[in-house]
């Protein structure tokens, strides 16, 4: 065997090795990313009809929200949130829509109190989903119901399911409270 020879043998070689390693990362990124956000994962593969735009979009969401300063909310101020809920959910049996108008508030306040921006609901979202995948299609519903009832659309039953799906969220962001290590995202 020639010189030539054996350098395309290696070549080739590395070629594949390369190709290995890289399919391997790629599959272990997929992975982590489906673990991470969950339905989100499968709904953002069909919004962008492409896995590898999905992903990019994912990492570009945590990446985002790894910039944010988000903080746990002081034991006062959750119980101060918590019972705000409590008041809110009463209120629903005599004033559903403005029960449901001010549980969107509640939502937004406490992650504007957490280090989330407020203000375009599409990037409120895409921020959420980073670390509470579990409920933001819920978050979704919730808001939708209460644009249609800012249009008399919605019935008392789905305001009372925008009030479960806010509740499902709004749980979950007062009851985050575990600080994080130096370096590290939720």
């Amino acid at each position: 065997m020639n010189s030539w020879t054996a350098v395309v043998v290696v070549a080739v070689l590395l070629l594949v090795v390369f190709g290995i390693v890289w399919t391997m990362f790629q599959r272990n990124r997929s992975r982590a990313l489906r673990q991470r956000f969950g339905p989100e994962y499968e709904r953002m593969l069909g919004e962008h009809g492409s896995r590898s735009r999905a992903e990019r979009e994912l990492e570009h969401r945590r990446h985002r929200v790894e910039r944010l300063s988000l903080r746990p909310l002081p034991a006062d101020m959750r119980n101060r949130y918590a019972e705000a809920w409590n008041r809110e959910q009463a209120r629903f049996v005599d004033e559903p829509k403005a029960a449901v108008s001010e549980a969107d508030h509640l939502v937004e306040e406490v992650m504007r109190e957490r280090g989330y921006p407020v203000g375009a609901f599409d990037q409120q979202v895409a921020d959420v989903s980073v670390d509470h995948a579990g409920v933001v299609e819920n978050y979704r519903a919730a808001h939708e119901i209460a644009q249609r009832e800012e249009r008399g659309q919605a019935s008392t039953e789905d305001l009372r399911k925008a009030m479960v799906y806010y509740r499902d969220l709004f749980r979950e962001l007062l009851a985050d409270t575990r600080p994080l290590p130096a370096g590290e995202r939720r």
